[in-house]
């Protein structure tokens, strides 16, 4: 029979917390910084949106399988009602999903591309098949999942901010790290 262990939840919450905060200024660099304002400024520019890429995907992956291992840590606080109630836990697995299958579109890019692409000049991101019919469809496909997931981050961060300051419960102070809470 397993046991609840108060630290084995909090070592859980503090590694989400993490991943939750690193992935947030990763995102913004995605939504911001696009491949051709990088290449512009040259080969160091793309090696380090490429690192970038790196570290989203790789803590996409392992947010994935959090997921999957410890289910949704977040729970809909008790002053949360009606449909808010219900859409917390699909808006949160929409998110979770939403940021792994960019990273699936995001292998597809390399797998139908003509060259050989690199994350971060360290890892081969997929053997090229030279498709460039589909590398074109799949750039598309890849392009309006991750701003269709950055609406859906938008909202989600706004109605988190709403339940914080309209409901005052909290919400905020639940995922943000204990050094911030004074300001909220």
């Amino acid at each position: 029979m397993k046991t609840f262990s108060p630290f084995k939840a909090c070592r859980a919450r503090c590694l989400f917390k993490v991943v939750h905060w690193t992935m947030v200024p990763l995102f913004a660099w995605f939504v911001i910084v696009q491949p051709a304002d990088v290449a512009r400024l040259g080969p160091m520019a793309v090696r380090f949106h490429s690192v970038m890429g790196l570290a989203f995907v790789s803590l996409a992956l392992f947010w994935t399988l959090f997921y999957l291992r410890r289910g949704l840590l977040g729970r809909p606080g008790p002053k949360l009602g009606g449909w808010a109630r219900r859409m917390h836990p699909v808006v949160h697995k929409t998110l979770i999903w939403g940021i792994f299958t960019v990273a699936v579109t995001g292998l597809l890019i390399g797998l139908t591309s003509t060259v050989q692409l690199w994350a971060g000049g360290i890892v081969p991101i997929a053997v090229p098949l030279d498709l460039p019919r589909a590398h074109r469809w799949v750039g598309l496909i890849h392009s309006i999942q991750f701003y269709g997931l950055a609406f859906i981050a938008a909202l989600h961060a706004g109605f988190h901010i709403w339940r914080h300051y309209a409901l005052r419960d909290n919400a905020l102070r639940i995922v943000a790290p204990k050094v911030l809470h004074r300001f909220l």
